[in-house]
């Protein structure tokens, strides 16, 4: 066999996957899914110390966060072949041990070089996690089942970026910033002998696909241009990246403009995980109802108006106008992500490690994109900010248009 072809299998909601969504394989999952933003997140309240430490400005430490975030999204695209190849097994525990030793040169940095060094350790082994997480869950459901796995994913992917800005300031009074990457190196050793004991591999060795470059790059072309594919997997990818535009816009506005110290920013962060929670949970259930093509259409539009709502009330902020346009956006979220996510990969079984990579590269560079434009923006933060989630939700929204009318003549609404 010379080249890899991306075959669809057909879109139904009939098949449901013999697997059973049990508590360890959704802890083993959302763990390997959330160690990238646990690592990236759980470092940010320590920034002045590592600065102090260092001897560097607590705004160059800003590298670390972008040079994780390149290498995380090209780690992706390399992982996912590989995974499509070797089989799943070998690359998650290539991807763990790497991500320990990032952790390990990070823990060891006498320098802010020596750091940036360890986080693209670091995030070329999580991006192989974040991977592969969907791809074995992709492996291992079908249809509704593939839907409410992904949904539950998603609250422990938002636990991860909601949580741990609170736990790395706890870590990082008691213990210091070092600690903090030592106890994330932990947590993925755990995370590999738990794999090791309670899940093993996931692909049939007769589903590999063979590793040439050429062919690999032919593969991703084609996905890129299968509508079954790139108009989900756009909507979720824009709908993440103004996510993180929000990320880094947030302690300009919160901080800066409304007033609120580093630990209330940290416990604001942890209170909106509970909206995701929400929606994580509401998301399956709907789509059940009514489909998951029109609950991610419904999600786009809950998206847009809470973007509106901010956008309107953007030139008097206050952090009851933030937090109201932000809770109808992360509740928009929490239905678009998972069900988006699983219509793009049901048709592409066979191909899951390629499919899920290339969706995992298209939210980080919309992630770069919505982060640098609501950045630099010659606008007031808050409007900045506002302007650039709206724009983004309302592309979002489009794209998911002609999802949902073509997959009406297909799926099958169970009442």
């Amino acid at each position: 066999m010379n080249s890899i072809t991306v075959k669809r299998m057909p879109v139904t909601c009939q098949s449901e996957s013999p697997q059973v969504l049990t508590g360890p394989i959704l802890f083993l999952l959302s763990g390997l899914a959330a160690l990238g933003a646990l690592a990236t997140n759980i470092i940010l309240p320590v920034f002045p110390s590592i600065g102090a430490d260092l001897g560097v400005a607590s705004r160059d430490l800003g590298l670390t966060l972008s040079s994780f975030f390149i290498a995380f999204a090209v780690g992706q695209l390399l992982a996912g072949p590989l995974s499509d190849r070797f089989g799943r097994k070998p690359i998650v525990i290539l991807g763990l041990a790497t991500f320990v030793m990032g952790s390990a040169v990070c823990t060891l940095a006498s320098t802010l070089e020596i750091v940036i060094a360890g986080r693209v350790i670091q995030a070329l082994g999580a991006a192989a996690t974040f991977v592969l997480a969907r791809a074995i869950a992709r492996d291992l459901f079908d249809g509704e089942a593939l839907g409410r796995a992904l949904a539950l994913i998603m609250i422990a992917m938002a636990a991860a970026p909601g949580f741990s800005p609170l736990i790395g300031t706890g870590l990082g009074t008691l213990l210091g910033w070092r600690l903090i990457f030592a106890g994330v190196a932990v947590f993925a050793l755990a995370l590999a002998i738990f794999y090791m004991h309670t899940m093993g591999e996931t692909q049939p060795s007769d589903a590999r696909k063979p590793l040439r470059i050429r062919a690999i790059g032919v593969a991703y072309g084609a996905l890129l241009r299968d509508r079954c594919f790139i108009y989900p997997a756009l909507s979720v990818s824009l709908t993440v990246g103004i996510l993180y535009a929000f990320f880094a816009t947030a302690p300009a506005i919160l901080i800066a403009e409304l007033g609120l110290t580093g630990l209330q920013l940290s416990l604001y962060f942890a209170a909106t995980v509970f909206i995701v929670f929400a929606a994580g949970f509401l998301a399956p259930r709907l789509a059940h109802r009514w489909g998951q093509a029109r609950i991610a259409l419904l999600g786009a539009a809950i998206a847009l108006i809470g973007n509106l709502v901010a956008l309107a009330l953007a030139a008097t902020p206050s952090l009851i106008s933030v937090t109201g346009g932000m809770a109808l956006f992360l509740l928009g979220m929490g239905l678009v992500n998972p069900l988006g996510t699983a219509i793009a990969l049901q048709p592409f079984k066979q191909q899951a490690g390629l499919a899920s990579a290339l969706q995992g590269f298209l939210q980080m560079a919309c992630a770069a994109i919505a982060s640098t434009v609501a950045s630099t923006l010659p606008l007031p933060p808050t409007l900045a900010l506002a302007a650039t989630m709206v724009v983004g939700s309302v592309l979002a929204l489009v794209v998911l248009i002609p999802v949902i009318t073509r997959r009406t003549h297909h799926e099958v609404v169970l009442s």
